[in-house]
């Protein structure tokens, strides 16, 4: 009896370390498909960019770095930050330094941005960040960046329920979250993923919530992981910036 105690335990801790092994090699293979990065908007600039000040669409990461560096500052960060129009005006939503750029899009239509429920990130004039669905949004003039896009990933903790496990509906993606400390973590893959897999990687993250941003045209610029695009053709971009050390 006792032998077979010894045998049953063994059994059971090596089920254990095969399951630890293969969760453990799992997310590893996740950690390589997602390229991520947090922002503390307590203590870093993080900002959304439109135009330059000739009232030019910056269009790509390179036109908006080359802009920030003549302003004496380094961009440590940029990505694409949600869909726009052909004329590359932000899609829905979008408020810059505390001033409506374009107004809230709350009508039906097709494709990702108007698969509902979509969602609106947004950072406050204390420098809170929120990730919100649009019907839930309430503009009281302290929001200081906002970008509108859809669909949301996570709401209230929960996958989306229009996102299917196993789903053939692949692409390059990305997205923006909040995670427990407050934090906001962008999150885009370096390979073609579908909506399920993608949201499911910001709920392991902790995140209640989380908003995609955009597909096939998202880039990131990255140069601590040595993931530095510059090209892109779009509308608003999320940047990070830091003074130039002398």
């Amino acid at each position: 009896m006792k032998r077979n105690g010894i045998i049953l335990l063994m059994g059971l801790l090596l089920l254990l370390t095969a399951g630890l092994i293969a969760f453990k090699t799992n997310q590893n293979a996740i950690d390589d498909q997602i390229l991520t990065y947090t922002v503390d908007t307590k203590t870093q600039d993080l900002q959304l960019f439109w135009k330059n000040d000739k009232g030019e669409t910056f269009k790509s990461i390179q036109n908006l770095k080359n802009y920030v560096e003549s302003k004496t500052l380094t961009l440590t960060f940029a990505m694409n930050g949600g869909m726009f129009n052909k004329d590359f005006s932000p899609q829905g939503l979008f408020i810059q330094n505390k001033k409506i750029r374009m107004i809230l899009d709350t009508a039906d239509g097709n494709g990702n941005f108007y698969l509902k429920p979509n969602g609106i990130f947004y950072i406050t004039t204390d420098n809170k960040p929120f990730v919100c669905k649009t019907t839930n949004f309430n503009y009281n003039g302290k929001i200081k960046y906002a970008t509108q896009s859809g669909p949301m990933l996570i709401i209230d903790g929960q996958v989306h329920s229009a996102f299917k496990d196993g789903s053939t509906n692949l692409n390059i993606r990305n997205g923006v979250g909040i995670l427990p400390d407050n934090r906001v973590v962008f999150a885009m893959s370096k390979t073609e993923i579908n909506f399920y897999d993608f949201a499911k990687y910001f709920q392991s993250l902790g995140c209640k919530n989380a908003l995609y941003l955009d597909g096939f045209v998202s880039r990131t610029y990255l140069p601590e992981k040595n993931w530095t695009q510059t090209d892109g053709n779009f509308g608003v971009i999320f940047g990070v910036t830091v003074k130039k050390n002398k």
